[in-house]
């Protein structure tokens, strides 16, 4: 039997989202959001409801809620893989509660926000603490979780059911089928002409041209005077031969990163809130539209970070590993011998230790001017400079409890799940920036199985080192080569330098009138200086960790104008 009547009321709240609810006497599942499963595969999926079998109901492709209520009176729900279907919890009078709207359970609960846990993200990264949210008592359920409700009692349960396979050459095929659905099925539901980010890139290029093989797409393309001409002439290309509508915005210093008059408010920390300005401009043509696809999250699947040796050597695979970690850091201009160094460093670490070492050098000050070279399990970024003695004693215990609690992991598996999770949060913060643009984004490559079949390709095959994001090219053959062929990759880096110039001194007051600085976390004087050094240029480093602290102080500016 189906029914809309007896959704969850959580699930009601999607705001929009397409929910669908079947039921066999008290066994009950709905979903929400992009589900690709037809009404007889949900009604299948009841006897795995029955039987507690929570990973198979998020096997369907898509994006999607699902909660499920059990005979027993158990009850499942979880988000996608990603995180970009969020599902927070936390303890009432009542019991546990849950939510897909973070500013919702906060105001029911009257939870108050976490600045220590704020400021100890943005110095060591979110990767350490993949359940806590900015406010006190509130959980996440992280990407690869579900979370089980059984008498009064919550659990996490793992239904991230990745089924390795030996190389990239057995795990290609699998992968280019289910990018192929994730991108095709929407747009043929939608029926009418869908929108599309096309930057000239590997990901968003081949998402285009899977689109417009199945129906009518508009790019669109953004540009100024800091744009690589790289990027526009592919973009153009792509256009012209997917034979789709293409719209360039050309953008001026009105719209460069970081002015962040007239942003809507977000229930979290909005990275892309400081491309507010760029994004109206050049998404205009497609408003309005049934969805708008994007590359987002092509990096997290297509590619691996060097965290792929690091885990090769911890598996024993020393010499592959120091061979095509050499290769790698050759081509590039990396001295081999200091990189092959570190990569073997973190691997005898381990996350335990290198935690503990990082939470001592925070804690005493003993911050190096750059980080190691290769890949590490905590690297403190340039925000660890702007805390407080304070902030950094808390912080480092918070870090030291995070390597007492993790578990043993391959620093390959740990990489991506946490790169996974970090470009999901991107994802779901940005969705109400684009909802009131009136774009319903589509991340295809953050699709539940687009996700599964690329990790279950091993690392360190997706790890290029000659061939740029290898996996794209042998899942597609039938793509152009001369953009398979592409080694580089766009940047807005320049943007970002010349949108700090611009806006210095109204980033300056913002973070200044923090509450990070109003409760002693966060130095004001040095996070100005990093502020004023990068506005000049001198050096791109800190750009990702200010880039973090704006977002963050303007998340908090809209919280206390709503009263929380």
């Amino acid at each position: 039997m189906e029914q809309q009547a007896t959704v969850d009321q959580e699930l009601v709240k999607t705001r929009g989202e397409p929910t669908r609810t079947v039921f066999d006497g008290p066994c009950r599942l709905t979903v929400a959001g992009d589900c690709g499963a037809g009404r007889e595969e949900l009604m299948r999926a009841l006897g795995a409801v029955a039987a507690h079998q929570w990973a198979a109901l998020t096997r369907w492709p898509g994006s999607y809620w699902v909660s499920a209520h059990a005979a027993d009176g158990t009850r499942f729900v979880a988000g996608d893989l990603a995180g970009t279907r969020p599902v927070y919890y936390t303890r009432h009078e009542h019991g546990p509660v849950w939510d897909v709207h973070l500013g919702d359970l906060a105001e029911q609960t009257k939870a108050p926000m976490d600045l220590e846990f704020l400021v100890a993200r943005l110095a060591c990264g979110p990767q350490h603490w993949p359940d806590r949210t900015p406010y006190r008592g509130i959980n996440l359920v992280p990407g690869g979780y579900g979370l089980v409700i059984s008498r009064s009692e919550t659990s996490l349960v793992d239904v991230c059911d990745v089924r390795p396979v030996e190389d990239l050459c057995s795990g290609a095929e699998a992968f280019g089928r289910a990018l192929t659905r994730a991108v095709q099925r929407p747009v043929c539901i939608a029926g009418v002409e869908v929108g599309a980010d096309l930057s000239g890139g590997l990901d968003s290029g081949t998402a285009v041209l899977l689109a417009a093989a199945a129906g009518p797409v508009r790019a669109v393309t953004y540009t100024d005077g800091q744009t690589s001409g790289e990027d526009t002439a592919y973009a153009l290309r792509i256009a012209e031969h997917a034979r789709i509508p293409h719209e360039i915005a050309a953008g001026g210093d009105a719209h460069l990163p970081f002015r962040l008059d007239g942003t809507p408010d977000t229930d979290e920390p909005a990275a892309d809130v400081v491309n507010w300005h760029m994004d109206r401009l050049y998404l205009g043509p497609v408003a309005g539209r049934p969805l708008h696809l994007t590359g987002h999250g092509g990096d997290v699947v297509l590619d691996a970070s060097s965290a792929a040796w690091v885990g090769m050597i911890q598996r024993g695979e020393e010499r592959a590993a120091k061979r095509h970690a050499a290769a790698w850091a050759r081509l590039r201009g990396i001295a081999p011998g200091p990189y092959w160094k570190a990569l073997r460093r973190s691997a005898a670490l381990g996350p335990h230790g290198a935690l503990l070492s990082a939470a001592d050098r925070l804690k005493s000050g003993a911050l190096p001017a750059e980080g190691p070279p290769g890949w590490t399990w905590c690297r403190l970024g340039s925000a660890a400079s702007w805390l407080t003695p304070y902030a950094r004693t808390r912080a480092a215990a918070m870090l030291r409890r995070a390597a007492e609690e993790g578990p043993a992991q391959f620093a390959d598996e740990a990489e991506q799940w946490a790169a996974l999770r970090a470009t999901g949060e991107e994802a779901r913060t940005a969705r109400s920036l684009y909802a009131a643009l009136d774009v319903r984004p589509l991340y295809p490559y953050l699709d539940n199985e687009v996700v599964r079949a690329a990790f279950a390709v091993p690392a360190s095959a997706r790890r290029g080192v000659v061939t740029y994001k290898p996996l794209l090219a042998a899942a597609l053959p039938a793509l152009p080569e001369w953009l398979t062929a592409r080694r580089s990759k766009g940047s807005f880096t320049a943007q970002r330098i010349a949108g700090l110039a611009r806006h210095q001194f109204a980033l300056a007051r913002l973070i200044q009138d923090s509450p990070l600085v109003s409760e002693g976390l966060i130095d004001p004087v040095a996070a100005r200086r990093t502020l004023l050094e990068a506005a000049r240029g001198q050096g791109a480093a800190p750009i990702a960790s200010l880039h973090q602290l704006i977002a963050t102080c303007q998340w908090l500016t809209g919280r206390r104008g709503a009263g929380c």
